[in-house]
């Protein structure tokens, strides 16, 4: 039990922040994306993201927690080195909570503030994250060099984030609003890919622990198929978002569905990169866990917890199918 213990909880750990960056992603992507709309479209949006955007927060709580509980000592380290960007970020998400429920009781003069503050929030929160995200990759070093990569990846993330929230309205929406995303996700897929492309060449040369796993042979084989199948995706995407005929058909979905692909691609290979380090260079999920029989005692909650928050998205997301209707806060 204490060799796969930790194993299952690094799994649900890993399943836990890429959900939710895959669904809270595209609500902090509309969030970034609202200023640019006028009044009744920014209603629009608010209504496309209501009823999941706090949900979708439960994953980064849930992976943290896994954090906290089955590996306290890596827990520590981490959030200590991140106490900033950690505050920074949840800033952010408080900012956008108070706006979003302020911009409904607000009057119209003062609804457009609301607005900002939440585009700030949303905003604050992306770089934060991506900033987090590159310390991180660099084993929580620091340096100028840690730095550059980890403001590399603030700006990529935010890009990420907006094309999900494009490819979110496209499915959620209509007409002209419709049109703005399409618009919007032409705008920001070869920014995202560049700077993606970036992040990919500069990963090894900040970590030479993840460079001997990626360019040592024969194990570089196994990392090989997720850059060649990240790149066919990209290009399909390409071709989705300037041949615009099957998004406008009953297939809008088809944008949002790649970009969930490439971030388990992408999942998958910060896995590869990383385990069975869960800092890198520093401590393995083995050396990093919780006692044996406390895991065990985690393993029969986290087996509970899991499949009921992912039974409840599906229920959610089924039930709030379809384009979103008319703001009521009636």
């Amino acid at each position: 039990m204490e060799v796969w213990l930790p194993v299952f909880f690094a799994f649900a750990m890993g399943l836990a922040l890429l959900i939710y960056v895959v669904l809270d992603g595209y609500d902090l992507g509309i969030g970034i994306l609202l200023p640019l709309a006028n009044d009744e479209q920014q209603d629009t949006m608010i209504a496309a993201i209501g009823p999941f955007w706090d949900a979708n927060e439960t994953w980064i709580v849930l992976g943290i927690g896994i954090l906290l509980i089955a590996f306290p000592l890596a827990h520590g380290i981490i959030l200590s080195t991140m106490y900033i960007p950690v505050t920074i970020m949840l800033i952010g998400l408080v900012m956008r909570g108070i706006a979003f429920d302020f911009r409904s009781k607000a009057v119209s003069h003062h609804k457009q503030m609301w607005n900002y503050i939440f585009f700030a929030g949303s905003l604050i929160s992306s770089i934060a994250q991506g900033w987090m995200l590159g310390i991180y990759i660099t084993g929580l070093g620091s340096g100028w060099i840690n730095y550059l990569f980890s403001g590399l990846i603030a700006i990529t993330l935010p890009a990420l984030y907006i094309l999900l929230g494009s490819a979110w309205l496209l499915i959620k929406t209509e007409h002209e609003l419709f049109d703005k995303a399409i618009g919007w996700a032409q705008k920001s897929i070869l920014p995202m890919g560049f700077a993606l492309l970036l992040v990919s060449i500069a990963t090894p040369l900040v970590s030479s622990t993840i460079a001997d796993k990626w360019f040592s042979f024969p194990d570089s084989l196994w990392l090989l198929p997720i850059p060649v199948l990240s790149t066919g995706i990209y290009l399909g995407l390409l071709w989705l978002v300037y041949d615009t005929r099957v998004l406008r058909s009953p297939r809008e979905w088809l944008l949002y569905a790649g970009l969930i692909a490439l971030c388990v691609l992408a999942a998958a290979g910060l896995a590869y990169s990383i385990l069975p380090d869960i800092i890198i260079g520093r401590m393995n999920i083995w050396e990093s866990a919780a006692s044996t029989p406390s895991l065990l005692f985690t393993f029969w909650g986290t087996a509970v917890v899991l499949p009921s928050i992912l039974m409840y998205t599906f229920f959610v997301y089924r039930i709030f199918r379809g384009k979103a209707t008319t703001l009521n806060y009636d």
